[in-house]
């Protein structure tokens, strides 16, 4: 049922288009302009949106009007929003322990690490909390280090790892460029995409072979027995929503194998359930695990910041007689770890991720094939799960344009560049999901008559 209005934040009910409804979001627009500095923005040229209200899949501004979260937000919404279980846990553990120093016991804590390790396929024993993704990997990099006594790390071009440290030397995209160099041992290499080759490939076998060959050849370059981790994300996220060829995982496995080398999965954005797995390393197959994986946004589905590192019980062993000399104030937050838990309990009731990969399959992927087949202008479709990227032959500001007709259609866009990345939650229905991909062929179109008529 659609909501007829919002509680505003001194808890009084505000229908939606109302007087007080306008007043209080100018209220909020002026006071973000005012006082709030946004991240990846220049201050004077945003005109940010202010939301009301939001339940399930849709988001509701404060005139009423609904549209449906086509990025779950930093695709971090995987069970919705407003979910009654997550803000019941967090209403329960908010009457019961609120804040606790994370050198003492926490059973909600203990009890999340538990139900992790338990679901996550392969060999691990422990859980390292943090306070998100980018906090995630910067540890999953000093465990490395400390772990194997080397100091390089490598990672992929088109990656995207956080924006602290090490984590935003670690990105292989243009976010990093203009920062300081705050961790010179870390160095990048081509990984696979057939669509923008480096390798001068003409299907995904050969692109995989040759990555392969290219990524033997920097570990060789770099000094095998100098480097302490490869960090991939097994799906690749915002840097265009990459799914690495059958074989490639495995391949880098191999390598690391051989020389003594850690794999971290950076499974941040991919991670619960987003392409139909619990984790994306496991599409590579039964026997494949890395060492370590960095997570956040979908264990609690961004109900609260929290992220942490899976690890093996060897890496953990490295620190059970000798200090790990790294935490955090807020490790494993009680209400943080609270809604993760309600997480976890839905997930492995089993219906959600299924039905993922079900749909995905046999509704997304069908779909955004037929545009490419239809408009020329689409250059490529791509994508797993509730996971997907339409690449177009136009630049960034053309494909802008485009985001009319999505809301147009009831649906709030997410563009990057020349891209439409979509990746609503996961619990979006079948009709919902339908709507959503009328919406994505509506502003396809709308771009392809843009650029028509730009020729004539």
């Amino acid at each position: 049922m659609a909501l007829t209005g919002y509680t505003n934040i001194d808890g009084d009910f505000v229908e939606f288009g109302s007087a007080q409804a306008k007043e209080e979001e100018k209220r909020a627009y002026d006071q973000d302009r005012a006082h709030v500095f946004h991240s990846w923005s220049a201050q004077d040229k945003i005109n940010p949106k202010v939301w009301a209200a939001a339940e399930g899949s849709t988001l509701y501004d404060f005139d009423g009007n609904a549209f449906v979260d086509m990025g779950s937000q930093l695709v971090s919404a995987n069970l919705g929003h407003n979910n009654p279980r997550l803000v019941e846990a967090i209403q329960r553990q908010a009457a019961r322990l609120t804040n606790i120093n994370p050198a003492f016991g926490n059973d909600v804590r203990s009890e999340v690490a538990a139900q992790i390790i338990e679901m996550t396929r392969g060999d691990f024993s422990h859980v390292f909390f943090t306070n998100g993704g980018a906090d995630a990997i910067e540890h999953s990099i000093r465990m490395a280090r400390l772990h194997t006594g080397r100091n390089k790390v490598l990672s992929a071009y088109r990656s995207y790892h956080g924006a602290t440290g090490s984590a935003m030397m670690l990105t292989g995209e243009h976010r990093r460029l203009g920062n300081p160099t705050t961790d010179p041992d870390i160095y990048h290499f081509w990984a696979p995409f057939l669509h923008h080759s480096a390798f001068f490939a003409t299907s995904e076998v050969e692109e995989c072979e040759r990555a392969l060959k290219h990524l033997e050849d920097v570990i060789a370059f770099e000094g095998a027995g100098m480097i302490a981790a490869i960090v991939l994300e097994p799906v690749v996220g915002s840097s265009g929503i990459i799914v690495p060829p059958a074989g490639y995982l495995n391949g880098v496995r191999d390598l690391c194998d051989k020389h003594g080398i850690l794999f971290i999965a950076d499974e941040v954005m991919v991670g619960f359930g987003r392409t139909g797995k619990l984790f994306a390393y496991e599409h590579a197959g039964e026997d494949f695990q890395p060492d370590m994986i960095t997570f956040a946004k979908g264990v609690n589905a961004g109900y609260a910041p929290l992220g942490g590192v899976i690890m093996t019980k060897g890496i953990r062993d490295t620190f059970g007689s000798q200090a790990y000399s790294g935490g955090l104030t807020y490790s494993g937050h009680p209400l943080a770890v609270a809604p993760a838990k309600a997480a976890l309990e839905i997930y492995a009731e089993g219906e959600v991720i299924p039905r993922v990969a079900r749909l995905g399959s046999e509704v997304i992927e069908p779909r955004l094939r037929e545009l490419t087949n239809s408009l020329g202008v689409v250059a490529d479709v791509r994508g797993i799960g509730f996971f997907w990227a339409v690449e177009f032959d136009a630049d960034a500001d053309t494909v802008a344009a485009g985001a009319a007709a999505f809301k147009e259609h009831g649906v709030w866009p997410m563009i990057s560049g020349n891209r439409f990345h979509i990746a609503p939650p996961l619990t979006t229905t079948e009709e919902e999901l339908t709507a959503l991909l009328d919406a994505v062929e509506a502003a396809a179109k709308a771009i392809d008559r843009t650029l028509a008529g730009a020729l004539f």
